[in-house]
Formats: structure tokens, sequence, C-alpha cells
């Protein structure tokens, strides 16, 4: 069960990069992972969430702008990646599981993320006639996605 929430969380960060991350510390803060004693538990110190919501909020924003590059270029497409494979190989960690295992499963979904959020945003951008409601869409999956997942393992 954790590694399809990894690979769905994986699917998340194809969508949005910066989400998984504040997603995984907001559930260590709120305890829905444990990471005990090792360095990792200072994903869920107070500020660790908020910064990196801070962060996901300003993805949120930029990715409206004209001047914001595409997600496959390979600078988007591989920071996709690495944050994937990343919340999945934390994700498991956090419940238990291996990490490589989630980390597999992260990276996987977050190449099909990428790749299909990219040709669904392009598909509703050419219905609605503009690219704004279609972003608009894929920030409310991606946000409502990611609080699902997580919420899964509370």
């Amino acid at each position: 069960m954790i590694f399809l929430v990894a690979l769905l969380l994986g699917i998340v960060s194809g969508l949005r990069a910066m989400l998984p991350l504040a997603a995984v510390a907001w559930a260590t803060r709120v305890g829905w992972l444990d990471f005990g004693d090792s360095w990792l538990a200072i994903l869920g110190h107070a500020w660790a969430p908020w910064i990196l919501t801070l962060l996901a909020v300003g993805e949120l924003v930029a990715d409206k702008l004209p001047s914001t590059p595409s997600r496959t270029v390979p600078l988007q497409f591989g920071t996709r990646l690495v944050v994937g494979a990343a919340a999945g190989a934390l994700l498991a960690l956090g419940s238990g599981a291996p990490w490589i295992g989630g980390l597999v499963a992260g990276l996987i979904g977050a190449i099909g993320g990428t790749l299909g959020g990219r040709a669904m945003r392009a598909r509703l951008a050419a219905r609605f006639g503009r690219d704004l409601p279609a972003a608009l869409i894929e920030d409310t999956v991606a946000i409502a996605g990611a609080w699902l997942l997580l919420r899964t393992l509370a």
C-alpha cells in the first residue's frame, strides 16, 4: 500500500514539484510519518512545513507566469524526478518500509505525472481557449491529491 501511495505522490510531483515535500513535512509534523531520532526528523520541526509550503505556494504562483518554462525542459523535468523520488523514499522511510521501493515508485510516478500532466493541461487549455483555468484545475488536483494521499497514513 505504501508503495502505491509513493507512486501517486510521485505523480503529484509531476504536477507541482514542491508540493510533495511540503506534504511529507506536514505529515511528519502531525505524526503521520515518524523518522524517530534520525536527521530526517527535522521535517517535523515547527518551521520546516511552513518553509516548504511557502516554496510550494511560490511555485503555484510562478506556474501561471508566461515566462515559466515547460515542465519538460531538463531542469524542470529533473527537479520533478528528484523530488518525486525523494518524496517516495521519505514516505517509505517514515512508514517503516524499504526506502528504495518508495524511491523507485516515486520516480516512476514523477515521470508519469510530468508527461501526463503536461498532456492533460494542454487538452484542458485547448478546451477553455486559455491556460489559466487548466492550470487552476491542475493546482486543485495536485493539492487535493497530496492531502488525500498522506491522509491515508493517519
